[in-house]
């Protein structure tokens, strides 16, 4: 082994003139010897968690230009990331990229090691014997390729075995995380004063007192803790606060002199408020020591932010913590439907006051009505969602959290929120009870409804068009529909006998267009047939099984910041087949939810409730012709089969727009039986070069989906640790 002493590698690092708008950093390396070697590269990120917060790539020297190649590391807890692959032979450089959102990152004890392959195939044949006798096999075939790959997946360490394993290894501060910590806010002089409030009546003095010892205890000192005691009748409460503000003068307490409820409560603790950024805290809840100077940091490097939330956890009787919810970035679909930001929020004091505080008669779900008033103002780029568990909430018995009555309350106020909202906005929309008792925002329908031009590509296999065709003219709820389906050379009689039998039916008609298959030739060559202002790209093989689908994403469609809309696609079995799809899945892009059964609600209700998502399914995508013109449409010369839809996608959320995928509109999909499956040494390699495509294209994007979370496994779009 001959390492590269890492004070020398990091020396090396100098800005990159290719990514300068992304402070991405290159490490030359051509003549280091390492180009098609067997290398381990180690780093620290610190103050990172279970996640490296670059993108680590090595770029080759390609016959049209450098070429880059993600390298996945590995996360081996308090900072600590590695990588074991082979280099590729024209190796020019190493790059770190910053993931979207970061601009200062601490990358220290940057690492190269040559190894041995032999040394490496013992260590894989202990950990994966299957696939490291692949690996020799495919070698001594001389497909080297292969081979590397089955001896690098063998090399990857196992996943995570339970929550309480990934929160010992990512999620606890050491002693030299906390000196770093302090010394960091040292050098800061005096940091924004953040207000913390914390409305309190009648909960168990010891959980208040942990409460109170939470926030005593951060590692960010300039806070205030501002507390109204809502007439508590236990006179153990008082004794406790008033306690508590004597030996700290940043607590301070308000008495109320008669019980008002949560909202009210919670107002008068704002009263108190001298911060410029208030954060909302239960009496029975519990911050982690780093939660506010997270937070501090996040004001620092972001002075415009009004919104701040992140991740969190619960936390039981015993103290251990459970149930972590890993959340979205800023999703407006999704709060619609619940308050999926829930704590830690931290806001803007003026902005809290200029839309009245917390009201009174929105208890259970009075901070979710104050988030949805607050989104009138909000714009996406004044709301950071920082990926780490800053709150723990408690569910022990006794602490007033959890109870039936007040879960009903909370559905009752919660939707009664999102009507306020529509009233507020002048929208002609209603909105109901959904799954769950969530929100469900049912929007109206334009007058008159758009023509929506059904686009279908298709190479015979009759069986599975002719349901496609009886479900859209015959079974789906729409006034005005086009059907073009876009014949990719068909042969035989079935196929013939089909569009004979629709020849007559002016709604539908049948582009030729023989040729090899091109899924976004066919499908652009649809488009420019079509009349409608609304285009839905559709696979031969979706069964229509409700008439309200097409209104559903009609009606999400029209509305002029979204640029796309996807529907819920299941199995025949009803499995789930397309919950939105989750960038980097799979390394490039994958299905959220994928295989989850009929009545499975997904990840904290995520799969019955309407949400933004950074891509959608090409077997049933719409989007405003407009749009799709546009952006140009799908790319027909580099992505014929695969990735084109989420090439489309991104390119659409680059224009500006959003994408939105709806569980009301649920079909079923015969997935991929019309055109087979990609098993021979063309399809592979057209695919092999398609997944190029997208990593060249999309890197950066594909590496942190902000509507996924950084801490889950992208292996699978599962939203699981492992």
């Amino acid at each position: 082994m001959r390492p590269l002493v890492g004070r020398a590698v990091r020396r090396a690092f100098a800005p990159d003139p290719l990514d300068a708008a992304l402070s991405a950093l290159r490490l030359d390396l051509r003549g280091s010897g390492l180009a098609g070697r067997w290398v381990s590269i180690s780093f620290r990120d610190e103050g990172s968690g279970s996640f490296s917060r670059i993108e680590l790539s090595a770029v080759a020297d390609g016959r049209a230009g450098p070429e880059s190649t993600g390298l996945a590391e590995q996360a081996f807890g308090n900072g600590r990331f590695a990588w074991i692959g082979w280099l590729p032979r024209d190796l020019a450089a190493l790059r770190l990229t910053p993931l979207a959102g970061e601009s200062a990152l601490s990358i220290a004890d940057f690492t190269i090691t040559v190894r041995s392959r032999a040394a490496l195939t013992v260590r894989a044949a202990l950990r994966r014997p299957d696939l490291t006798a692949e690996a020799l096999v495919w070698r001594v075939v001389g497909k080297r390729v292969r081979a590397r790959l089955r001896l690098a997946s063998a090399l990857t360490p196992p996943g995570l075995t339970g929550y309480g394993t990934w929160v010992a290894l990512f999620d606890t501060l050491t002693e030299a995380d906390r000196e770093r910590i302090r010394t960091e806010v040292a050098g800061w002089g005096d940091g924004p004063l953040i207000s913390v409030v914390m409305p309190v009546y009648d909960p168990a003095p010891a959980v208040l007192e942990e409460a109170l010892r939470s926030v005593r205890t951060q590692l960010y000192p300039h806070w205030e803790l501002c507390i109204a005691d809502d007439a508590s009748t236990d006179p153990a409460v008082p004794q406790v606060l008033r306690r508590a503000a004597e030996e700290d003068p940043r607590i301070r307490v308000v008495r109320r002199s008669e019980n008002g409820h949560i909202a009210r409560a919670t107002n008068t603790a704002l009263d108190l408020a001298r911060g410029p950024f208030t954060a909302f805290m239960d009496h029975d809840d519990v911050l982690p020591d780093h939660a506010l100077y997270e937070v501090a940091k996040a004001i620092r490097r972001e002075p415009q932010l009004d919104l701040i939330y992140s991740d969190e956890d619960k936390i039981d009787a015993r103290g251990e913590r459970f149930e972590p919810h890993f959340k979205s970035d800023w999703n407006p679909e999704l709060l619609y439907a619940q308050n999926y930001v829930n704590h830690l929020t931290v806001a803007r004091t003026a902005l809290i006051r200029e839309v009245g505080g917390l009201r009174p008669g929105f208890e259970g779900s009075q901070d979710h009505d104050l988030l949805l008033r607050l989104s009138d103002r909000l714009t996406p780029e004044r709301v950071r969602h920082l990926p780490m568990i800053l709150y723990h909430w408690r569910t022990a018995i006794g602490s007033g959290t959890f109870s039936d009555k007040a879960l009903a309350r909370a559905e009752s106020a919660r939707l009664t929120a999102l009507l306020d909202l529509i009233a507020r906005r002048g929208w002609p929309h209603r909105a109901e009870r959904g799954p769950l008792g969530f929100n469900r925002l049912v929007r109206a329908l334009p007058e008159p409804a758009p023509r929506v031009s059904v686009v279908i590509p298709t190479r015979d296999r009759a069986e599975l068009l002719r349901v496609a065709l009886r479900g859209l003219l015959r079974e789906t709820g729409y006034p005005d529909i086009e059907v073009i389906v876009v014949d990719n050379g068909s042969t035989e009689p079935a196929t013939a006998a089909l569009f004979a039998e629709w020849a007559a039916d002016p709604r539908m008609r049948v582009l030729p267009a023989p040729g090899p298959f091109n899924f976004s030739d066919l499908s652009n060559r649809g488009a420019a047939a079509a009349s409608g202002a609304v285009l839905l790209f559709l696979n031969n093989d979706v069964e229509v099984i409700e008439p309200g689908w097409l209104a559903e994403m009609v009606s999400i469609a029209v509305e002029p910041a979204v640029g796309a809309v996807g529907a819920k696609l299941s199995y025949p079995d009803g499995t789930l087949q397309h919950g939105g799809v989750v960038l980097g899945a799979g390394g490039v892009a994958g299905h959220s939810h994928l295989g989850i059964g009929r009545d499975d609600p997904g990840y904290f209700g995520r799969m019955v409730m309407a949400q933004e998502v950074s891509a959608v399914t090409g077997a049933c995508l719409m989007m405003r012709r407009a749009v799709f013109e546009e952006v140009g449409g799908f790319d027909a010369e580099h992505l014929a089969v695969a990735f084109n839809d989420t090439d489309l996608c991104l390119k659409v959320r680059r224009a500006g727009y959003v994408i939105v995928w709806t569980p009301h509109a649920a079909l079923i999909h015969h997935e991929s039986k019309s055109r087979g499956r990609d098993d021979t040494p063309e399809k592979r390699a057209r695919f092999e070069a398609e997944v190029a495509t997208m990593l060249e294209r999309w890197g950066p994007q594909l590496r942190n989906d902000p509507y996924y979370n950084p801490n889950l496994a992208r292996a699978k779009a599962q939203f699981r640790l492992w």
